[in-house]
């Protein structure tokens, strides 16, 4: 497996991020010896609630700078890691070196073998719900609670819509894959030109972008799909989850419109919650509102104590 790596110098002065980098090494998952590094912001008092903040696609922890500071004054140990492929993570170039498991195997080795986390709070958009509600369904034990914002856990049973197909074939086509313009198209405010290169910092040149090209076509588009059988597992196990389960949906998002529906229809957990829709929110709520989805998530750890 050959892997890039950015240089650090690319994440300095970055608007609001003034948070310091830990990493983790994980296994590459290819029969190889190499490890691969994985980077994760943790901040806030190591003995408070974990809320663990989970990115997307083509985004990376800077998406939870806003965030980050409402839930640490609120006593809250943040846990925000890059996928690898993203952020501070290490970069496999080929793209057949992306796999949804591999994806969700990297992740749980980080969270759990190298950071034993327990008594989760699950914030999850995007990718970063495609992975995080895996593992719940698969470690539902690590968990204690769950806000889903603008995501899913699809099993190649349901229609695509026309947005995500067309972002399935811009992706593979674009020459240019200009990630911090991309991000800005799925806000409804429009970002300053140091945030659109905030966005852009992990990526010098396109051979370190396979990652951020190869998601559009892992998700489980058709029931033959490599994860759709192991989707369709982890929700055996999330229709019986009855810990406190949340969606916190934008009202601007044309990607995942009416996903949060499918969540509280089927999860227990999501019964009688106080499920709301954070209004002038894009797909990249946390970019648009994070403030107001951070008061969210702080109000629904309040009332909700573990017992």
């Amino acid at each position: 497996m050959h892997v890039l790596r950015t240089a650090e110098e690319r994440f300095s002065d970055l608007p609001g991020f003034p948070f310091s980098p830990h990493y983790a090494e994980v296994a590459a998952g290819d029969g190889s010896d190499t490890p691969l590094r994985v980077h994760y912001l943790d901040e806030g008092p190591p003995e408070g609630e974990v809320v663990l903040l989970l990115h997307g696609e083509p985004s990376w922890s800077f998406l939870y700078r806003t965030m980050i500071p409402v839930l640490v004054a609120a006593g809250r140990r943040c846990i925000a890691p890059d996928l690898i492929g993203f952020g501070r993570s290490d970069k496999p170039a080929d793209r057949a070196d992306y796999t949804y498991a591999r994806h969700v195997e990297w992740m749980r080795e980080t969270l759990f073998d190298h950071l034993d986390l327990s008594a989760i709070t699950l914030v999850c958009q995007d990718w970063g719900g495609l992975i995080g509600l895996r593992l719940v369904g698969e470690h539902p034990g690590r968990f204690a609670r769950v806000v889903a914002a603008n995501t899913g856990l699809p099993t190649g049973d349901g229609r695509l819509t026309k947005a995500f197909a067309a972002w399935q074939r811009f992706s593979q086509e674009t020459p240019t894959f200009a990630v911090g313009r991309i991000v800005g198209g799925g806000c409804r405010t429009t970002l300053s030109g140091e945030v659109q290169a905030g966005y852009d910092a992990p990526f010098p040149d396109e051979t370190y972008k396979s990652g951020a090209r190869a998601f559009p076509l892992l998700v489980p588009t058709g029931l033959d799909d490599p994860a759709a059988a192991a989707n369709a597992k982890a929700w055996e196990q999330l229709a019986r989850f009855d810990k406190p389960f949340l969606t916190a949906f934008s009202d601007g998002d044309p990607i995942t419109a009416g996903g949060d529906r499918i969540l509280r229809d089927r999860i227990p957990g999501a019964a009688d919650r106080p499920h709301t829709v954070i209004e002038g929110g894009g797909h990249f709520l946390q970019e648009d509102k994070g403030p107001e989805l951070a008061t969210v998530v702080n109000d629904f750890i309040t009332a909700t104590p573990a017992p």
